[in-house]
């Protein structure tokens, strides 16, 4: 494999039936595969009370759904490979956020997720996870929004999308981490 090779796959990951054959094109390419992240998610503001089924599925398909699914298509290949799975969850598997209470929930099973495919996979595919706090913020938060959320993180900036993957990085290179989901949020979750 090239390091410059950036070849692209689509699918469609609320679509189960797409997603082995994702992994598949890509071991076809590459000849194995060694490391999945499973980072693609969806957050929808949905309180109690206003959040439909409709939501619900969504949000479920693509947060926790399509990465276990991806996990278990590309579990076979990590095994011979000795690879390993990162798993994006997010702070609100820690924190609750009332007004996005199933990706809070679905987040919370990403976590859980982590731990479990750590357990079954073991001893030749490490799994963790990344709990990043805000990274990207929403289009409709104004400027006064953003300020509000440094000034209440105490390293008093937000993330950016460097620092999740120093934090890849850093789990692709600890040949002893398995199971733990860090967490990437500039001290948000430890703030009085």
């Amino acid at each position: 494999m090239q390091l410059n090779d950036r070849t692209a796959f689509g699918a469609d990951l609320t679509r189960p039936e797409q997603l082995t054959g994702l992994v598949e094109s890509v071991v076809k390419r590459f000849g194995g595969l060694d490391v999945l992240v499973n980072s693609a998610a969806v957050m929808l503001r949905t309180p109690l009370g206003e959040t439909d089924a409709s939501q619900w599925d969504d949000i479920m398909a693509l947060n926790l759904r399509a990465p276990f699914l991806l996990s278990q298509a590309a579990a076979p290949h990590l095994r011979r490979a000795r690879g390993v799975i990162v798993n994006i969850a997010d702070l609100a598997a820690f924190e609750t956020w009332p007004g996005y209470l199933p990706h809070g929930l679905s987040k919370a099973g990403v976590v859980y997720m982590t731990r479990a495919l750590a357990r079954v996979l073991a001893p030749e595919v490490r799994v963790a996870g990344i709990a990043p706090g805000t990274v990207l913020l929403p289009d409709n938060w104004s400027d006064a929004d953003e300020e509000r959320l440094r000034r209440t993180t105490p390293l008093q900036r937000t993330g950016t999308p460097a620092d999740v993957t120093a934090t890849v990085l850093f789990i692709l290179d600890s040949d002893y981490l398995t199971g733990e989901t860090i967490i990437v949020d500039g001290g948000r979750h430890v703030r009085a």
